[in-house]
Parts: structure tokens; sequence; C-alpha cells
């Protein structure tokens, strides 16, 4: 365990450094979320009704930008296999990386949905299933993108490969999150759709690091 505290304490130190890295991902989730209302118009119930498939997509493709730079700069400079021949567990290790991805990727898409959201007319429960569902769901995009970029690391065009591999296993994040809100809104209750987002990290928390540690041993023989 303090060799992964220590992976992520070193990622998170390498992006404040690369600030502008982390920036882009944010700004552009606070960019697309807001042309929608100025498009569309102050129309209150149909911008409730189209919030959470444009909060989702939008926090979905904000943190596919940080992807292909997951093991990328680890793999040109030999870090990556400095770690496979460590005596850690290297599963340990990329886990590490993958929640140093979240914390600079995914939280602040979390922390800046709600004022966000408040652009759509969003009521306070509303916002509150919000932060729920992507607390749950941008971990599960992280996992789940990890093995995307493993499995393209090294591979000419490999973003444009990244995104045909991740976008199709993104779906049923994007279905159940933004179910949430809906279901929400319509006076449904969201805990179906919350629980389901949560099986689908309890078995991607537990997969994911496995299969994207076999994907970057077959990358660096």
């Amino acid at each position: 365990m303090k060799s992964m505290l220590a992976v992520i304490r070193r990622d998170l130190l390498l992006a404040m450094r690369r600030k502008s890295e982390v920036l882009t991902a944010l700004f552009f989730f606070v960019i697309v979320v807001s042309l929608f209302p100025l498009g569309i118009g102050p129309e209150s119930a149909l911008l409730r009704k189209i919030a959470p498939g444009i909060l989702w997509v939008a926090a979905l493709l904000a943190t596919m930008l940080g992807l292909a730079r997951l093991f990328a700069p680890d793999h040109a400079d030999g870090t990556l296999e400095q770690m496979a021949l460590s005596p850690s567990p290297l599963g340990l290790l990329i886990a590490g990386k993958i929640v140093a991805h979240w914390i600079t990727t995914g939280l602040p898409l979390v922390l800046l949905a709600p004022v966000l959201g408040i652009q759509f007319d969003l009521d306070g429960g509303a916002l509150w299933i919000l932060v729920v569902a992507l607390l749950l769901g941008t971990p599960l995009l992280s996992l789940i993108g990890a093995i995307g970029a493993a499995l393209t690391l090294g591979v000419r065009g490999g973003g444009v490969l990244l995104s045909l591999l991740v976008l199709p296993l993104y779906v049923p994040t994007l279905i159940f999150g933004a179910g949430a809100v809906e279901s929400h809104i319509a006076g449904m209750g969201a805990g179906g759709h919350l629980s389901l987002l949560a099986a689908l990290l309890a078995v991607a928390v537990f997969f994911a690091p496995w299969a994207t540690t076999a994907a970057l041993r077959i990358a660096l023989e």
C-alpha cells in the first residue's frame, strides 16, 4: 500500500507541474455544458429534460482527454519498466495511477457539475443525485479507460483506436448515470440506477487493475 500511495503522490505532483493538461479537460467540460443553454434558450422544461444527458456526455468526453497520457509518458521514459521489475505488485502500482487520474480528472468534474447544473434549472435534489451518480460513475470511467489506454499503448494512431475501444464500454455508465437524474426528476426515484452504477464500479475495481496490468505486460514485451 505504501508503494501505491507513493505512485498516487508522484502522479499528483506531476499533474501539478503540467496544470495545462488538467485545466484543458475542465475548460472543455465547462464550455461544452455551457453552450447548450445558450443555444437552446431559456425554456426551463426542455433544459431540465436534456440536462442529465448533456452533463454526462460532457464528463465522459472530458475524462477521455487525459486517457492517452495515462501511461504514455511513463512508457516513454522507462518508468513502466521499472514498475514492472519492482518487488511491489504491478497491479497495485497501476491502481495508484488510476486513482491519481480520477483525482485530477474525475473529481474536479464532480465538483463543477452542480454549479453547471444550475444553468439547466435543476433543483437541489436533482443536483444531489447528479453528484452521487458522478461520484460512482467517474471512477468507473477511469477504470475502463485505463484498460483501453493500456491496450493501445505504443500503437500508432492509438488515440483513435482508444476512442473506438472505450466509448462502447462507457455506454452502460452513461445510461445509468443520466437515468438516475432523469428518474429523480420524473419522481420515480434514483435508487435503482445508483445501485447498478455501484455494482458496475465494484466489478470494475476488482477486474480493471488486473486487466490493465495484463495489457501493460504485453505492451512492455
